[in-house]
């Protein structure tokens, strides 16, 4: 019995040896047979889109957003390179799904400063149409801490408030995990990281569940992917260069 015990694990040390699977590890280290990853040329100058992202948005058209309310035409306005929400026209979402993702996204609240807390330049980006990143004018504009600029709205302030003066542009630079579902239970929440004009403002956040108004966040299980929404808060939010790469999980050994 011991001989045979003895035997199964050489078998699994020698295949653990020949695959480059050991201690948790698919490839060994400096292993000539790991394949090389894809070649990928970058933008020119900060926040210009990669070689393999998909343009959503490039300032010329609305082709790759619909309505969120009923998925007839996305009638936000659209003129001098980029897109304004036009009020009580709701949300706005793409036509295509995503799920894990590196999205940089765009932004302008009003020139002229209308409203204060919530009410001035609201809007919100939301990844998988359900964890959103907040939109605001939140420069020398008072409101609750995680409902500023930069914050994981509900769930979590921002770690600096780097929020530019109203009119300016700004930037969201967002590597986001989807979350895991085994049937209804959720196994790996979502995470996220933001930088805000270069900065980080949200670091590995675990996201508690979906978005959601003076209450809590909680999960409900859904598809692996599913579009990137902008909301309609009744501000003239102005978005451009929105970008978006697809992100596969890593791949491990599983012994």
């Amino acid at each position: 019995m011991k001989v045979k015990l003895l035997l199964t694990a050489l078998c699994f040390t020698l295949l653990a040896a020949a695959t480059g699977c050991e201690s948790g590890h698919r490839w060994g280290v400096h292993d000539m047979e790991r394949p090389l990853p894809e070649v990928v040329a970058a933008g020119k100058y900060a926040g210009q889109a990669p070689s393999d992202a998909i343009v959503l948005f490039n300032g010329k058209d609305l082709s790759e957003w619909e309505s969120a309310k009923d998925g007839g035409r996305a009638n936000w306005k659209v003129e001098d390179g980029y897109m304004e929400v036009v009020k009580e026209t709701g949300a706005i979402r793409t036509k295509r799904a995503f799920g894990s993702c590196q999205l940089h996204v765009e932004w302008a609240t009003p020139a002229k400063v209308s409203g204060k807390s919530q009410d001035s330049g609201n809007s919100g980006v939301f990844l998988m149409s359900k964890y959103e990143v907040q939109v605001l004018n939140t420069y020398k504009n008072r409101t609750y801490a995680d409902g500023m600029a930069g914050a994981m709205y509900g769930q979590s302030p921002p770690l600096v408030n780097v929020c530019r003066a109203p009119g300016e542009w700004q930037s969201y630079d967002i590597i986001f995990r989807r979350p895991s579902f085994k049937g209804s239970k959720v196994v790996k929440p979502a995470r996220i990281t933001v930088l805000q004009n270069g900065v980080l403002v949200q670091d590995g956040f675990e996201i508690e569940g979906a978005t959601a108004w003076k209450k809590r966040a909680k999960y409900e299980a859904h598809a692996a992917k599913l579009p990137l929404l902008l909301q309609d808060h009744g501000s003239p939010v102005r978005y451009r260069n929105i970008w978006i790469r697809e992100l596969q999980q890593p791949e491990i050994c599983n012994k």
